[in-house]
């Protein structure tokens, strides 16, 4: 096990400086596990007033909390956090007091499996709480009292589930037990602060389905997102069946997997929810699309499939226009992602849907955009400005669906003259 040069020289500059100083948190358990961490952060006996004057380039961070970024020749910044012990909390923010010991800081932290200090000088563990066995028992187990750690933030009932799922582990029966009783106070959490949970759940497990359960079965889900408080196993299992976004980003597989959460929930209940938790708007815009759509298409499709059969192309150009040509694709993704997880329909298949539907979606017309005439030319044709005008170019977009023969100037002028003397279209 081995820091990074560049922490190794903080830790030293501090050291040599008179002050104790130790990596924790993250980096120090996912080195346990083999894993790699950018971010290894320090803490440390020096002030944060003294950590400032030891570094040339820093940054207030976190300064009432004790917590400074120092920045290091490649710009990267490490959180260098002054022992600390907590003197009060609200069940989110605590007040802190320094002067603390090595110990008193580790005590106050949320999992044994991050209470874990390492000495990059002398290549030092120092586990007081027995981190490492339940590294190798694979167990989330709170430090002490599981729940007074869950009294002190509320925020650790989300994390240690995320951590379960992230590593695979068990949660230990105690932790278990604080996080069911903590469910009924997740409330005191910040929207920001659930989505947050909820967004590093898809970008950092691999299944997200045994975390969602967890949020479920713990009540968590009833307490800060009520709509996915009955979310059923089998839409939980079509997350796992989607990539994973990773911490690079990948907008569109985030989207995706959030829409399958809240496929169950119907488009507007799932606008709601996702304004609640202060989602962007492109967010919020593009995950209730989908969903939507997913509610209002596939049913029809799904029993198409289920039986064998692809829908025939005049169905597959109405579909695609009813989900709008930039979405083709992710609802193709989503609606696979569901079926793989109940069964029932041919994968074969839905690799046909999925190439036929974004042929049909990028070469064949289905938006009035594709008309080969417009509201000029029909209005030339001495179609008279309206709502009947309105009317006719949706008729004619209707026709070319059916037969993107049709979709010529002269066929479509012929069809609107007829259509503006038709009772139905007046």
């Amino acid at each position: 096990m081995r820091a990074p040069g560049q922490v190794i020289d903080i830790a030293r500059t501090l050291q040599e400086a008179g002050f104790e100083t130790w990596c924790v948190g993250g980096a120090v358990r996912d080195a346990l596990l083999g894993e790699a961490h950018l971010d290894w952060d320090l803490a440390t006996a020096a002030t944060p007033t003294q950590v400032r004057k030891l570094f040339r380039r820093t940054v207030p961070v976190g300064i009432e909390f004790g917590t400074i970024g120092v920045l290091d020749r490649d710009n990267r910044m490490h959180e260098v956090t002054t022992f600390r012990r907590d003197v009060k909390t609200d069940g989110r923010h605590a007040v802190v007091e320094f002067g603390a010991s090595l110990d008193e800081d580790l005590a106050r932290r949320d999992f044994t499996i991050n209470a874990i200090a390492y000495d990059p000088i002398d290549h030092r563990l120092y586990d007081p709480f027995g981190g490492q066995i339940d590294l190798t028992r694979r167990v989330v187990q709170a430090v002490g009292e599981a729940e007074a750690r869950m009294r002190e933030d509320r925020l650790r009932a989300l994390r240690a589930i995320r951590f379960a799922a992230r590593f695979r582990f068990e949660i230990e029966p105690d932790t278990w037990t604080a996080i069911v009783g903590s469910a009924p106070f997740l409330t005191r959490l910040s929207p920001e602060r659930v989505k947050q949970e909820l967004e590093k759940t898809m970008e950092q497990v691999l299944a997200p389905s045994t975390a969602f359960a967890r949020w479920r079965d713990a009540g968590a889900f009833a307490s800060v997102v009520p709509t996915l408080a009955q979310v059923g196993d089998d839409t939980l299992r079509a997350i796992d069946a989607l990539p994973r976004p990773g911490l690079a980003g990948r907008p569109l597989r985030k989207t995706l997997r959030f829409a399958v959460l809240f496929s169950e929930a119907g488009g507007k209940q799932a606008e709601r929810a996702l304004r609640d938790l202060r989602f962007s708007n492109q967010d919020i815009a593009n995950v209730s699309a989908l969903v939507d759509r997913w509610t209002r298409f596939a049913p029809a499709l799904t029993e198409s499939l289920a039986a064998g059969v692809l829908p025939n192309d005049a169905e597959l150009r109405r579909l695609a226009a009813g989900i709008g040509r930039l979405r083709v694709a992710a609802f193709v993704r989503l609606a696979a992602a569901r079926w793989s997880a109940v069964g029932g329909v041919s994968p074969v298949l839905v690799r046909r849907l999925y190439r036929r539907m974004i042929t049909i979606a990028f070469r064949e017309p289905i938006e009035l955009a594709d008309l080969t005439v417009d509201g000029d030319d029909l209005r030339s044709a001495g179609i008279a400005t309206g709502p009947t005008l309105g009317r006719i170019l949706h008729a004619l977009l209707q026709l070319v669906i059916d037969d993107p023969a049709a979709n010529t100037r002269e066929a479509l002028l012929g069809a609107a003259r007829e259509l503006a003397v038709s009772p139905e279209t007046a």
